[in-house]
């Protein structure tokens, strides 16, 4: 696929490690120093002729990030072989994406959280469809947006609000009635930079 040989160029281009802090330099978190290490899989799968890419509403009772759009993923466990393999871990658990139908090909430089996350974003392609199957305790609703939409850098913008005591502001993407932004929303932007640069 032509998008899929445009993505790989482009992660095959040199990238600075991005953070929730790019925007508020001056911003210093409660966890600064802490880095635990964690993975997103940034999935793309064919639906209706078009490259997708699957997100999650993360549910509303989690302790981080309750309710916003994310990619799957986690913190990687001392049983995960490597960073791509708590990605696919992740994938299987909360929306029973099987791994073994992903075929992973590249990653974005690592990406620091305000919750302090040291996540490192895997892409991967999805050979064959699947039935998602949503862990209920993690998962609120699974969500396609065309890649198309995530690569086109004229679709973020830069919003704030506070923050522990503090304005801090953040890039955003909506798509339909879904309000991508954050780390999410930063991830994909550095993937649109990376294609469109």
């Amino acid at each position: 696929m032509e998008q899929i040989a445009q993505i790989k160029a482009a992660l095959a281009k040199a990238g600075a490690v991005s953070s929730d802090y790019d925007l508020n330099p001056d911003v210093i978190p409660v966890e600064h120093g802490i880095k635990s290490p964690a993975a997103v899989l940034i999935a793309l799968i064919e639906r209706e002729g078009a490259l997708n890419v699957i997100l999650t509403k993360r549910a509303q009772h989690l302790r981080h990030h309750p309710g916003q759009i994310a990619f799957p993923g986690g913190k990687v466990e001392a049983s995960d072989a490597s960073v791509e393999a708590a990605s696919l871990r992740e994938a299987y658990e909360e929306v029973g994406l099987p791994p073994e139908t992903v075929d992973v090909f590249g990653a974005l430089p690592e990406h620091l959280t305000v919750t302090g996350f040291t996540v490192q974003p895997i892409l991967g392609f999805v050979r064959n469809p699947f039935e998602p199957v949503l862990d209920a305790g993690e998962v609120e609703e699974i969500i396609f947006v065309p890649l198309s939409h995530l690569i086109e850098p004229a679709n973020y913008s830069v919003q704030g609000r506070q923050f522990r005591g503090a304005f801090r502001k953040y890039y955003t993407i909506p798509y339909g009635p879904h309000y991508i932004w954050g780390a999410t929303a930063r991830m994909t932007l550095g993937l649109a930079e990376r294609i469109s640069g």
